[in-house]
């Protein structure tokens, strides 16, 4: 037993006393290792030390726990070691449960754990504990117990000669558990901590940030009070110079984004050279040049970008005046700049980590700076149509609706309700949706293979197209992910891992999966195949439990059928002709397309060798029934698909979910190396430039549609984007009609319902009452909901305003039919261009007309007469 000591003379005695009345016999010593005790400590153990197995260590150096626990260890006699505090915080009768996975070979490690079942915390303050959990939550990545921070373990003898040789700071545990790089056999032993009785804490902020310091060091970072202190004052140059020329530039008109980006790149250049030849100098001075540039510009540029998310949502959101708004803009992502710095400009080049804990710190930070983009961008961007028109869903709550279930509804109605009704408001759903399937992502993986794995399934998730744009965009695909994932996730537990409980969580992700979209109906025909072709799971065929999800999942599902037995079945109806044929044309080729959007080419390839191999090529039923339970959970819903595209266009998204169940295999390829074949390395190789390009082009996007970039115009998708700039012109169009006629004009969006709906949604008049707004289905075109919502109006004489994307959307409908006939003196089409910050951003199409005939005055096509 290695016991560190400092300071505690009064716990010297009672230790001993509780240790020596335990049934151990004269199997164990005691090594009591004092690091510069004032009070009597090192006096209190000579008096112990006529025991043959009591000894003790004074050293002479600076005070370090981890360097008194190598120092006690390089002493030991004995072959298994065991680590407690002095303070008796750690119960001695506890010992025989901690060592006794050690003494029998069964373990190399057993960790006395206040986190596991049975185990509990006793007197601690509220504050202390919450540091314990941070401490513990943050070290999960690098080691794969619940109690990293623990100081009560034992370990095989040998392990300490793993520990690397400038190891320091008050955690040698982990030092421990990340030398072992996951091949150590680990097992935590339920404990009780108390308390200390006697003396003082030694916790102090000095030894939180050593923690941070070092587990940063274990990482991979390259972190040290020396670099850090440097980085900080090189830092602080920047930083005055990124905000007096930013502050300089918006005084002589440059707009935000030039202001922001100029300013931004002249700082960094300064930093780059500085950083370089000093701050990181003593630890990287032979580091090739041109590669560590190549890294620091690509830190800079997500660094920027992350940047112009914050300075939108302070300056826009909040209302901050830019001048202030650049402060906390430059604080929010100087973490950026050094944690980017630390580990991908200037990496640990001595004792570098393995491969297995790179693939943990990539998955994370890249997953974080994922995540955290999407936040800060989700209240910025614009909604798209078709966010606007599930909106629209909400204002007008119902059980279900004509092309959709009501989740999607559900949850911007209470988004909206806690945040407001706005951008974020209608998003927040989405965000959560979007983490909900990670962590389901993440447990599906790990039951399937291992933690590094579920790690980097959770990156593929945050940086694949069909995973990253859900997780942002309110549309039912949203919850629809965070469903098909938790689903996939109970049906393994309760098909592979035959767990009773899972029946019930798997009842409720059904239940909620076809509240969300129909399309998670597909997983349950791929269960009943799964069943049959696995023996060991065909007992459940026979079993209650499938039958009551099957029951609590259609419960749930209830008040779709309720709203289509009210509708005539309008939208199974309509869902049934959509499935079979948008087109009615052979579509197998757009289906390939729309899979290479989704996954990437790389991703589609890695994907395809993943579903061929189905995953390890290990022997035994539990590899069998693993390989068997992703082919068929991503086979069947992608063969549907496959038959339906022969007869129709399917949408580019709807496979977007399948890939969940792919993506663990996909995962597990990814950290195979060596073992592959020469095209799986290829692909390995692939993946690297593909994370960093698409990860670039989402915050880039997200930039370039809230601040702009430039130089570089809005063209392409404008005319389904900028509908807040459009809105308002179209509200001056209103106004000024209004002021004409006396009468307040009925606008009409001219498509199903994107420019209805988008209209509705930026319409935020304050001064008066908002606009009236109809969709097409007033000149006999099918608009979606707005068919319910809004049936066509009887003949009128107040103005009619047609605004359009399109010119020719305005001069007929969808059948071919004039709309002028239907209308009293329409005039011609018109356009006006919209701009912002003098930058134009797209153009609207508008007609006004002095009254509206209605139907009955709609001409017939030659042909039909």
């Amino acid at each position: 037993m290695v016991v560190p000591t400092l300071n505690e003379a009064d716990n010297i005695d009672p230790l001993l006393t509780r240790l020596f009345a335990l049934d151990l016999a004269d199997s164990f010593e005691v090594i009591f290792v004092d690091d510069g005790s004032h009070d009597g400590t090192s006096d209190k153990v000579r008096a112990w030390e006529g025991r043959s197995n009591v000894r003790l260590v004074v050293r002479r150096e600076k005070s370090d726990l981890t360097g008194s626990i190598l120092a006690g260890v390089a002493l030991a006699r004995g072959e298994v070691i065991v680590i407690m505090d002095a303070d008796l915080s750690h119960s001695p009768e506890q010992l025989p449960a901690v060592v006794a996975p050690v003494l029998d070979g069964s373990h190399d490690v057993a960790i006395g754990s206040r986190h596991v079942p049975g185990s509990g915390t006793e007197g601690w303050p509220l504050h202390r504990q919450w540091l314990s959990r941070l401490g513990d939550w943050i070290a999960r990545p690098l080691g794969d117990v619940s109690d990293t921070t623990s100081g009560f373990f034992a370990f095989r003898r040998e392990l300490a000669a793993t520990i690397a040789e400038h190891a320091c700071g008050c955690k040698i545990l982990l030092e421990l558990l990340v030398a072992g790089q996951g091949k150590l056999s680990v097992v935590e032993v339920p404990i009780s901590f108390r308390d200390r009785t006697h003396g003082t804490s030694k916790l102090s902020f000095h030894h939180q940030w050593m923690y941070l310091q070092r587990l940063m060091t274990l990482a991979g970072g390259t972190v040290s009070f020396g670099s850090a202190g440097r980085f900080a004052a090189v830092g602080l140059l920047g930083i005055a110079i990124d905000i007096l020329l930013f502050q300089w530039l918006m005084n002589r008109g440059a707009g935000l984004a030039l202001a922001h980006i100029v300013s931004f790149f002249a700082a960094a250049a300064v930093n780059y050279s500085l950083n370089s030849k000093w701050a990181f100098r003593s630890l990287h001075a032979d580091y090739p040049r041109w590669p560590h540039f190549g890294r620091f510009l690509t830190v800079g540029l997500f660094a920027l970008l992350m940047r112009g998310g914050v300075l939108a949502l302070l300056v826009y959101g909040w209302h901050m005046p830019p001048m202030l708004a650049i402060f906390p803009a430059v604080a929010a992502t100087a973490a950026i700049n050094y944690l980017g710095t630390a580990f991908h400009v200037f990496p640990v080049t001595q004792n570098p980590t393995s491969a297995d804990m790179r693939w943990r710190v990539v998955s994370l930070g890249i997953v974080a700076f994922a995540i955290l983009l999407r936040l800060i961008y989700l209240g910025q961007a614009q909604l798209i149509p078709d966010e606007a028109y599930y909106w629209n869903y909400a204002q007008h709550m119902d059980l279900s609706f004509l092309d959709h279930p009501p989740m999607v509804a559900w949850l911007i109605w209470l988004g909206t309700a806690v945040a407001g009704d706005n951008e974020f408001g209608v998003r927040i759903g989405a965000f959560i949706c979007g983490l909900i399937a990670m962590g389901y992502l993440y447990a599906l993986a790990y039951n399937l293979y291992d933690k590094t794995t579920a790690m980097r399934a959770v990156l593929l998730l945050a940086i694949l197209p069909f995973g990253f744009v859900p997780g942002i965009l309110m549309t039912a695909d949203a919850p629809l992910m965070a469903a098909w994932a938790a689903t996939l996730y109970y049906m393994e537990r309760v098909l592979l891992g035959d767990g009773n409980r899972g029946w019930l969580g798997l009842g409720v992700a059904f239940g909620l999966g076809i509240l969300s979209k129909y399309t998670l109906g597909l997983l349950g025909p791929a269960a009943l195949l799964f069943v049959m072709l696995d023996p060991a799971s065909r007992h459940w065929l026979r079993r209650p439990q499938p039958y009551l999800a099957a029951m609590l999942a259609l419960l749930m599902f209830s008040p779709v059928i309720i709203w289509n037995m009210e509708h005539n079945w309008v939208s199974i109806l309509f869902q049934s002709e959509r499935a079979t044929g948008i087109g009615n044309k052979f579509s197998l080729h757009w289906l390939f397309l729309h899979m290479l959007l989704m996954l990437t080419p790389v991703g589609l390839v890695a994907a395809a060798m993943a579903l061929w191999r189905g995953g390890d090529d290990r022997t035994g039923s539990c590899a069998a029934r693993r390989r068997l339970f992703v082919r068929v959970f991503t086979g069947v819903p992608l063969a549907v698909f496959f038959c339906l595209s022969l007869f129709g266009a399917p949408k580019f998204h709807w496979t977007g979910p399948v890939w969940l169940a792919l993506l663990p295999t996909m995962a597990w390829m990814m950290g195979q190396g060596a073992a592959l074949r020469t095209t799986a390395r290829r692909v390995l190789a692939a993946w690297r430039p593909t994370i960093a390009v698409f990860l670039f082009l989402y915050a880039f996007a997200l930039h370039y549609v809230v601040l702009g970039i430039p130089g570089i115009p809005y063209v392409g998708f404008s005319e389904h984007y900028f509908w807040r700039e459009a809105t308002h012109e179209v509200e001056q169009i209103v106004g000024a009609v209004q002021q004409q006629t006396g009468q307040k004009p009925i606008v009409v969006g001219m498509s199903r319902w994107s420019v209805a709906t988008s209209l509705a949604f930026y319409n935020k008049s304050e001064n008066g009452e908002p606009m009236d707004i109809r969709s097409r289905n007033l000149f006999g075109d099918k608009a979606a909901m707005y068919d319910f919502w809004y049936p066509p109006d009887p003949p009128t004489d107040r103005p009619i305003i047609l605004v359009g994307m399109v010119p020719k959307e305005l001069e007929r409908n969808r059948q071919g039919h004039e709309i002028s006939p239907m209308l009293v003196q329409p005039g011609p089409i018109l356009e006006r261009m919209i701009f912002r910050e003098g930058k134009p951003l797209r153009k609207i199409y508008y007609r006004l007309a002095q009254g509206y005939l209605g139907q009955t005055n709609q001409p017939c096509l030659e042909e039909e007469c």
